[in-house]
């Protein structure tokens, strides 16, 4: 059998290599790549397993190429992407491959009428957006909120978007969320990227080696017609790492940083990081993939303990004064044009207003530590107290506005028509047969703009066509005064009275305007 593979020699896309190389069952696996340049990380598997690897060096963009890397493939595994911090520095990069590069895929696997390729394409949770202590539980079908200048997250929703709604004969969109792997610490100390993860932020992890698990044991239960289309192809899940990995921002840094003898306290100071406007949760549907793969293996803590063990140079960094290591590691990137601070220092009003609710906020935050409002110790930003325990051990769950858990072969039209009411629209197709959720159906959102779109896609999945599909553009200020699924969401970190349309320009320059104007 033979599986291709997009996004080495990403992450992920390493560790799914490595992992399916010791498949007796594949007995080839095809690459594509941009260049050797990249290829040093599973460079050791190469010399063991040299003849299984197939190497095509090209562009997802460029439909001969990928046209020749899924030749002859049962399965084709989409990890190709461009992440931040690289997608903030280069938009155009990641429009390429997160959103065209998927089309030319898409093209590519459409036109095999024989034996076509089932395709894994993985998106990411970034487009749940931000959540808060009020609401840090989502789960397939929640409303997609892209939040506001995250380039990344906005093209993978289109992307996801274009395999939701393509004719591929078999497809599993899989959200992929913050992922560990031994590098994560040296990576995130080297653009301002890391002040935009809000200390109160909810944010599930999973181990790269997990996410390549639930890849090899996808391979060995379909090899074995152990799936089909009511249990896993053609649906959408949420790559979750479960109840032991859920933290805040607050302490994902702080298990890191303790590895070198230091706290968050040591190295931030309070205003460093965003207040809003990142993309973390936890998953209250986070067992569904597991149930059916058995993937969740690794922790958080376990994670952390297993690269201090071997990579002995961060124990060393102990010796270096505590205040001299915040000057060289972490206030150096405050000059990042990443970064807040820059933000502030050259007038990015539309950022500070997206990040932080305006530099006026930016300026109420508390400078010392013992003033500022941290959930997971019991407190709230609005002068309550939380049980912070249970709510990391309680799932809660969004009004869907029709029963999620409904047995899909009796969605009914009214299931239809009230979804669409909710997001304050109207289904304009009349003859809509239950349970029939594959079926393009017309749409009609709140501008009175009509799409064709699967109920599965709406339902299911979360999307509901905005400006932000067709533009680099948000206006959910606007969009949740009517549409409310993402009212539930968008008041949980912004104001009523706020009404800011943000957008890029052509020049990816951030932008903002009050509505109307």
């Amino acid at each position: 059998m033979i599986v291709t593979l997009f996004g080495v020699p990403g992450n992920m896309g390493t560790r799914v290599a490595n992992t399916l190389a010791k498949e007796d069952y594949i007995s080839q696996i095809n690459l594509l790549v941009h260049d050797k340049k990249g290829l040093g990380k599973i460079i050791k598997v190469f010399k063991k397993n040299n003849k299984k690897y197939k190497i095509v060096y090209g562009s997802i963009n460029d439909s001969e190429k990928v046209k020749e890397a899924v030749s002859c493939a049962s399965y084709v595994i989409n990890m190709a992407a461009v992440i931040p911090p690289e997608s903030d520095r280069n938009p155009h990069a990641a429009i390429e491959a997160n959103e065209k590069g998927v089309e030319t895929l898409l093209s590519v696997l459409e036109s095999i009428k024989e034996n076509q390729p089932k395709l894994i394409h993985i998106s990411t949770i970034g487009v749940y957006g931000d959540r808060t202590y009020k609401h840090p539980f989502a789960e397939v079908g929640d409303p997609l909120l892209i939040s506001p200048f995250d380039i990344y997250s906005l093209t993978k929703m289109r992307g996801e978007y274009k395999v939701l709604e393509s004719n591929l004969n078999s497809w599993v969109v899989i959200r992929q969320l913050a992922m560990l792997y031994d590098e994560l610490l040296m990576k995130n100390v080297s653009d301002g990227l890391m002040f935009h993860t809000c200390f109160n932020t909810p944010l599930e992890w999973v181990t790269a080696n997990d996410s390549a698990t639930l890849i090899r044991n996808i391979l060995r239960k379909d090899i074995k017609n152990e799936l089909d289309e009511s249990n896993f192809w053609k649906q959408c899940f949420n790559l979750a790492g479960g109840p032991k990995n859920r933290v805040t921002g607050y302490d994902t840094m702080a298990l890191g940083f303790k590895m070198i003898g230091c706290g968050v306290e040591d190295f931030f100071d309070t205003n460093y990081n965003s207040l809003r406007n990142f993309h973390g949760e936890w998953y209250s549907d986070g067992d569904r993939l597991n149930n059916l793969f058995d993937y969740q293996s690794e922790d958080i803590r376990g994670f952390w303990k297993h690269v201090e063990d071997t990579h002995k140079y961060f124990k060393l960094a102990r010796i270096v004064p505590k205040k001299l290591m915040k000057a060289m590691v972490i206030k150096r990137l405050l000059k990042s044009p990443n970064a807040p601070y820059y933000w502030l220092k050259h007038n990015d009003e539309a950022r500070m207003l997206a990040y932080f609710g305006g530099v006026e906020r930016f300026n109420s935050i508390p400078k010392d530590w013992k003033d500022f409002i941290l959930v997971l110790k019991g407190k709230t930003p609005d002068g309550g107290t939380l049980d912070y325990e249970k709510l990391v051990s309680t799932p809660t769950h969004l009004e869907h506005y029709f029963d999620i858990n409904k047995y899909r072969k009796l969605i009914s039209i009214d299931d239809l028509r009230n979804v669409a009411k909710a997001r304050g629209g109207k289904l304009l197709t009349e003859d809509f047969k239950d349970g029939d959720i594959y079926r393009k159906v017309r749409w009609v959102n709140s501008d009175g703009e009509e799409f064709e779109a699967r109920p599965h896609t709406v339902l299911y999945c979360g999307h509901w066509m905005n400006v932000s599909y067709k533009e680099y553009a948000w206006d959910f200020d606007r969009l949740a005064k009517t549409d409310k699924m993402v009212a539930q969401i968008w008041y949980d970190a912004h104001d009523k009275d706020e009404d800011r349309y943000y957008w890029y320009d052509e020049n990816f320059n951030s932008c903002y305007r009050k509505i109307g104007v």
